[in-house]
């Protein structure tokens, strides 16, 4: 989906606490357009917090697998609602090869092989900036955090950045 560094970012949780992370959050993160690509909102439910169910998936389907809800449709797992939808996907040649899994995948590329999947340049360093973005808005809960990706900060709420990064002890720099 080639995403890149969300715009923003609010979250909501269950009862906070300052020394751990909660027990449920909602997070909300809004993506840029990317060339001929649309924005996307990202929400993220965890903690046994859920979101509406959608009236396309049978209330006898259960729900614990990623949901992606789209304009013509929803993505379920593997499985597309409303049920025709399915047959196009089943008729789309695979263009994805078969990973050999993430440790070998990793091996490989420090043998001189193809990049691995979860590289950090390409695609780690980012998903992991996203989810520790997601813990600073719930620092900052009620404030819609507009975020700088290519400089790392918080433009709209100077405080949220404190969460950022820490202090070094005298003596210990970089």
């Amino acid at each position: 989906m080639k995403l890149g560094h969300p715009a923003t970012v609010e979250a909501s949780s269950t009862k906070l606490n300052p020394e751990t992370y909660p027990i449920g959050v909602i997070a909300r993160y809004e993506f840029p357009a990317r060339g001929n690509l649309p924005p996307v909102v990202l929400n993220w439910y965890d903690g046994g917090l859920r979101p509406p169910r959608p009236k396309a998936i049978e209330p006898d389907i259960p729900i614990n697998e990623p949901l992606y809800i789209g304009e013509k449709g929803l993505l379920l797992g593997n499985e597309l609602f409303p049920e025709p939808e399915q047959d196009i996907v089943r008729s789309l040649p695979r263009r994805l090869s078969l990973s050999p899994g993430h440790h070998k995948e990793w091996i490989n590329a420090c043998r001189g092989g193809p990049p691995a999947g979860s590289g950090f340049v390409n695609h780690s360093g980012l998903l992991t900036e996203i989810c520790l973005l997601g813990n600073v808005a719930v620092r900052c809960q009620g404030t819609k955090l507009l975020w700088d990706g290519p400089n790392l900060r918080v433009i709209n709420h100077p405080p949220a950045n404190q969460y950022l990064r820490r202090e070094n002890r005298q003596g210990w720099s970089l």
